[in-house]
């Protein structure tokens, strides 16, 4: 269903149910309130005069886990975070943190995501955290925020990635992602 322009009252003129109907209760059905159906869920626009549900998620690996790849982006031993089957739009808002430390000085760690699902999207280094110590062992606690658009509407999962570019081996560990799906 879809919201419609309401009826205009004419003096006079009987207002049948179907007018009541369509003018008020099927609108209000299509209001934030008659949508909701989850405790801290938000809305975003889906076309003209249409409203969707979304549900903002997060998770958290908070084991420190090593990488030395150098090539591309991939899993460490535990994968993740993975937010899986989120509702999305066109658009979302991700949010990346972890602590990153290298043991070569001058060298650091990237972390990335992939989009999978209605989307497909491989993660990159212009939408990633990335850390670069200025000597062996220094830890860095840092976070980014992704505004991520080209996303195919529908079921999207997202998921942290991880990668050495600049050599050495990168640990990171409280590996936090959140997204807002718009």
């Amino acid at each position: 269903m879809a919201w419609t322009t309401p009826l205009t009252a004419v003096a006079n003129a009987a207002f049948t149910a179907a007018q009541f109907n369509a003018s008020v209760r099927d609108n209000l059905l299509e209001t934030g309130p008659a949508k909701a159906t989850t405790a801290g869920s938000i809305f975003a626009a889906t076309g003209t005069n249409a409203i969707g549900e979304r549900i903002p998620t997060g998770a958290t690996v908070a084991t420190a886990q090593s990488t030395s790849t150098t090539a591309s982006y991939g899993d460490l031993t535990t994968v993740g975070p993975t937010l899986s089957s989120l509702t999305t739009g066109t658009k979302s808002i991700l949010f990346l943190a972890a602590q990153i430390e290298n043991s070569t000085a001058g060298a650091g760690g990237y972390m990335g995501f992939n989009v999978s699902g209605a989307s497909t999207i491989a993660a990159s280094d212009d939408r990633s955290l990335r850390v670069i110590s200025g000597s062996a062992g220094e830890r860095n606690r840092v976070s980014c925020v992704v505004f991520q658009t080209g996303l195919t509407g529908g079921s999207n999962t997202f998921t942290a990635k991880y990668t050495t570019p600049t050599g050495g081996t990168a640990t990171f560990q409280y590996r936090e992602m959140s997204v807002i799906p718009l």
